[in-house]
């Protein structure tokens, strides 16, 4: 009966090609509008740590006076001092941490033909690599004797190991970055997490990164950060020294602790860590205070999906409804102009089940057909907007699990929009048709 059934929408199909192509276009705009901003909301809200979210969190602190908070929900900045970085990093709690700042690099190619090029990187610890849990290819992360050493070493992606060696194990060979050399210890996968939930002070979707490096090389490489530098009071910063020391705000800070009692207790070594730095002159608020977010209240804290987006999508959805209730103009109007055909089936002994049945198939492979439709032209906004917006460049990419929702989204809009017509033209009355033949 099912063949049966698509053997009659086909023909229904085409013996109205205009109908038929108005109906299939109409969804196809609406799921293509919708699918591209879903596509965009999906990128911006994923979670791409959530099976961790219980384990990985985000450190701020307090350590500005009253009445210089930042722009942020409880006045707290989102990166720490430097010194405030070392310090902590050197206290046992928890099960990984890492202090970090995004940098980049000058590489000069080994061969003499090649021309240098800038890559993207990161300062970090070794703790970095299995806290986010990134893929190595060849190697490991360098040790925790390289990382309090200050080694020259270096942890590269897969991209950068292709521009450099044309791919391979390259482990051991030595790499010319800001006019420094450093040994591969290390290969990874490309690591791109969608949104940069580690980093989001330039934006959660920005480039990532190609080469790592130990954070404690900071103060003997004189690596420059490469994201936002915030402050409170005046200093003279002249030297990096004086940087280092300074109580600017530009470094990254993240644990990863084992579960809320692990969570409730590293807090407060937090809170004593703060009172044990007033007697030092720091942390002069009488309300200075430690913040741990997860993944997840990171990404909700920094606005990486913004109100704006939101209303985008809403927008694009209800232009849907609107291609919905032309479709079932356009369907009553097919419907009705066949009724004499439902009619002498009913007078056959065609149920009123049986004519729905029929009628919601061929909207069904209208839907199917949409649903494709639309999700090539969502494909084709998306590409634009990645034209339009370089830092598009990875959020605007639909996958197969977003592929599928707007095929399944068009078959059920088409069926939801189809019912009343199919309804309507079920409820024929053969007799009608009858004294008419």
């Amino acid at each position: 009966m099912l063949t049966y059934y698509l053997k009659l929408a086909w023909l229904s199909l085409k013996q109205s090609p205009v109908i038929s192509a108005l109906m299939v276009l109409a969804i196809a705009i609406g799921i293509g509008t919708a699918g591209t901003s879903l596509t965009v909301h999906y990128t911006m809200s994923h979670n791409p740590m959530a099976h961790k979210d219980g384990r990985l969190y985000a450190v701020q602190l307090k350590s500005h006076p009253d009445g210089q908070d930042a722009a942020t929900a409880d006045g707290l900045y989102r990166q720490i001092t430097y010194q405030d970085a070392v310090n902590l990093s050197r206290q046992a709690g928890p099960v990984r941490q890492s202090p970090m700042i995004r940098t980049g690099f000058t590489i000069k190619p080994s061969k003499p033909e090649a021309y240098p090029f800038i890559a993207d990187g990161r300062a970090a610890t070794r703790d970095f690599f299995p806290m986010f849990e990134v893929h190595f290819l060849h190697g490991a992360p360098w040790s925790a004797e390289q990382d309090q050493l200050a080694a020259p070493v270096t942890v590269i992606s897969r991209s950068l190991n292709h521009k450099l060696f044309g791919g391979g194990d390259n482990v051991g060979r030595t790499i010319d970055a800001n006019g420094k050399s450093y040994t591969v210890v290390g290969i990874i996968e490309d690591y791109r997490p969608q949104p940069l939930f580690y980093d989001v002070n330039n934006g959660a979707f920005h480039s990532h990164e190609e080469m790592f490096i130990p954070f404690s090389l900071l103060p003997v490489h004189k690596v420059r950060a490469w994201g936002n530098t915030d402050g409170w009071k005046q200093e003279e910063i002249n030297s990096y020294a004086d940087r280092l020391g300074s109580e600017l705000y530009w470094i990254q800070y993240w644990v990863e602790l084992d579960g809320p009692e692990h969570r409730a207790r590293y807090q407060q070594q937090l809170a004593a860590y703060i009172e044990q730095q007033k007697p030092l002159g720091r942390f002069p608020s009488e309300t200075a205070f430690a913040s741990l977010r997860s993944v997840s209240q990171w990404l909700e804290y920094n606005e990486v999906v913004s109100e704006d987006n939101r209303i985008l999508l809403a927008l694009s959805f209800l232009f849907l409804l609107v291609c919905l209730v032309n479709m079932v103009g356009l369907l009553l109007a097919k419907f009705l102009r066949r009724a004499n055909h439902a009619g002498i089936r009913r007078a056959l002994g065609a149920s009123q089940g049986q004519i729905l049945a029929q009628h919601m198939m061929e909207v069904m492979v209208i839907g199917v057909l949409g649903g494709l439709l639309g999700s090539l032209l969502s494909l084709f906004g998306l590409a634009g907007l990645r034209q339009l917006y370089p830092g598009y460049d990875q959020l605007a990419r639909m996958d197969f699990t977003i592929l599928g929702s707007l095929i399944a989204l068009s078959v059920v809009a088409a069926l939801l929009a189809g019912l009343f017509p199919a309804w309507r033209i079920g409820r024929t009355n053969p007799a009608n048709y009858l004294k008419s033949q």
